[in-house]
């Protein structure tokens, strides 16, 4: 039973517990109509400590398209966060009104700050460059969709995998699967930090390379997952200015890749896939922000404990 459970990191749940909101939000895409009256009476608490479209916007969408009501904020200046109000007394407060709470903000274990100091189910939608466990669930959704499962897939993911949330839970939650490998494809200064290589890819044993050139890689990919250089996430905007460009997939490079390749990213983009490549029908990541909302109404579903 997922009822009053947080969601910090994808490792909160085990493979089945995610098979269960994955089964859950197949049936929601079938008929959703059929789910328009689950948490009627229910309240979503949305605690943005920083800017958000996709992830904000699905959560508010799935709470409202189950029959919910959504209080919350989407910048921390129109809260008591700007008078110094703690996460603890913000979550005790919201607790008192809200059945469930989401939060993304700036600082690595926030969220799970919040979950500590209360009852009320905690859901972490991005906590600083750490981890991003229901953009997980929609990436984990939408490969199951396309590929049938996760077994068996070469996984490319380029770009930021040093400040990439994203990446560092996919990483985490796929490592999980049988006979997953990785192929990691980062300039030196932007490499995965070491806690996910030595305590995740290492310790467990996935096979995984880190190289530099996508090129040379495309061929033997099933999946590519793009991200986004994190201009947020940089001290220093001159090393942010020299990285931003460094990988741009376009057509050219579409074309070195097989036709089982799958192309994937938690979006927002900037200059990273050209648009030309949204015409193509490997590129998935419009279908994954709409299998975002269903992922979330599920998750939302189990944690409430409603039918």
């Amino acid at each position: 039973m997922l009822k009053g459970r947080d969601l910090l990191e994808p490792m909160d749940f085990s493979p089945e517990e995610l098979d269960e909101i994955f089964v859950l939000a197949d049936e929601i895409i079938q008929d959703p109509s059929k789910f328009a009256h689950s948490c009627d009476g229910k309240l979503l608490a949305t605690l943005f400590y920083e800017p958000s479209t996709r992830t904000r916007f699905s959560f508010e969408a799935a709470m409202l398209r189950l029959g919910g009501q959504v209080i919350g904020f989407s910048e921390p200046n129109s809260s008591s966060v700007s008078k110094g109000e703690s996460i603890s007394d913000t979550i005790r407060t919201v607790a008192c009104y809200a059945d469930l709470a989401v939060m993304r903000h700036p600082k690595e274990g926030a969220p799970k700050v919040a979950a500590y100091n209360t009852e009320m189910p905690v859901i972490n939608a991005g906590d600083g460059g750490h981890q991003h466990p229901t953009q997980t669930l929609t990436d984990l959704l939408t490969i199951r969709k396309v590929k049938g499962g996760f077994k068996n897939l070469v996984v490319g993911i380029c770009g930021d995998l040093k400040f990439g949330r994203t990446a560092h839970s996919l990483i985490k939650a796929l490592s999980r699967y049988e006979n997953v490998s990785f192929v990691l494809i980062a300039p030196e200064e932007l490499r995965i930090p070491e806690y996910i290589r030595s305590e995740v890819l290492v310790r467990n044993n996935i096979t995984f390379s880190e190289v530099e050139n996508m090129e040379e890689v495309l061929p033997a990919l099933d999946i590519l997952y793009m991200t986004r250089v994190q201009k947020e996430r940089f001290f220093n905007e001159e090393d942010y200015i020299r990285l931003k460009d460094r990988y741009i997939l376009d057509m050219p490079k579409m074309k070195l890749a097989t036709d089982r390749l799958t192309v994937l990213h938690p979006l927002p983009r900037v200059n990273e896939i050209a648009v030309e490549v949204d015409e193509d029908p490997r590129a998935m990541y419009f279908d994954q922000a709409k299998n975002g909302m269903f992922v979330r109404m599920a998750l939302i579903m189990k944690l409430l404990g409603v039918n």
